[in-house]
């Protein structure tokens, strides 16, 4: 990955944190990389582990899946499924020789504008100094 070109990274955010946290992070005018897209999903235990697998498969270089904090989910217990499901993929992107570390989880609140922020500068960083995903090089732009 050139210095002129950033890495791509999907970010799935909960919709009653994370993304609210998102939000905070927008309208407080808080710097992040914009090379992000961001898709809110009502909650992150209600992510299809098909949609991780789908993102790398079409050339996303990271994948962050945001949630409510563990006591906090409006569902009870979904971020904890989403766990759950993000160990169990990790597990599957290293039998198929990708780095787990392009897939994360993090906890963040609707309060949290500045986690946020620094979630995703310290992802993006990251993925930089990776280079892009193996699945990407495959990819046609």
């Amino acid at each position: 990955m050139g210095a002129e070109e950033d890495p791509r990274v999907l970010v799935f955010a909960c919709n009653w944190c994370a993304y609210a946290g998102a939000d905070l992070a927008g309208v407080s005018r808080m710097e992040y990389p914009s090379n992000v897209r961001l898709i809110r999903t009502m909650c992150s235990g209600r992510l299809d582990p098909g949609f991780v697998l789908r993102a790398f498969e079409k050339g996303a270089d990271g994948v962050l899946i945001l949630g409510c904090h563990p006591g906090d989910c409006q569902y009870i217990e979904g971020n904890l499924k989403a766990e759950k499901r993000v160990e169990m993929l990790k597990g599957l992107l290293r039998a198929l020789g990708m780095d787990e570390e392009r897939l994360r989880l993090r906890w963040v609140s609707a309060s949290e504008g500045a986690r946020f922020a620094a979630i995703i500068r310290e992802f993006v960083e990251d993925l930089k100094s990776k280079g892009p995903s193996v699945l990407r090089k495959e990819v046609q732009p």
